[in-house]
């Protein structure tokens, strides 16, 4: 999982975060912040308000007008299928599933339609991990 995290932290730098929430004691908004703070770009998908972060949000994955590489997902596992799917039909390069969400369908459509996958994993604490290790 290391070098799949490595590679996907060091390549990619635009990140549409499906259920992303304003809220200050979420998660999603914590890692939100901290990616935002690492340089990457962040687009918020997110039906329920106008703006996250500072940033336009979208009700979904095909309303976002520029390119995605990475869709990180803080949705129930349950949710996940339709959001692979748009993220298949945007030409996102990666899914990646926050810790705690695991859909094995979903994420061998994805593989077969050529996305990297990460389930179960925080991006928030692999980043960490690889810039304590120098790697990036």
């Amino acid at each position: 999982m290391e070098d799949l995290s490595l590679k996907i932290l060091s390549q990619y730098k635009t990140i549409a975060i499906v259920g992303l929430s304003p809220k200050l004691d979420r998660y999603s908004n914590y890692v939100g912040q901290y990616l935002q703070s690492q340089g990457y770009r962040i687009i918020p998908v997110n039906p329920n308000y106008p703006e996250i972060l500072g940033e336009k949000s979208y009700p979904d994955l095909l309303s976002i007008p520029e390119p995605i590489e990475v869709v990180e997902i803080f949705r129930r596992p349950e949710d996940v299928p339709p959001i692979v799917d748009q993220a298949i039909k945007k030409g996102a390069k990666v899914i990646w599933m926050q810790e705690g969400i695991v859909h094995e369908e979903a994420a061998k459509k994805a593989r077969e339609a050529g996305l990297l996958v990460v389930m179960d994993r925080c991006m928030h604490r692999e980043h960490l991990r690889l810039t304590a290790e120098g790697k990036l």
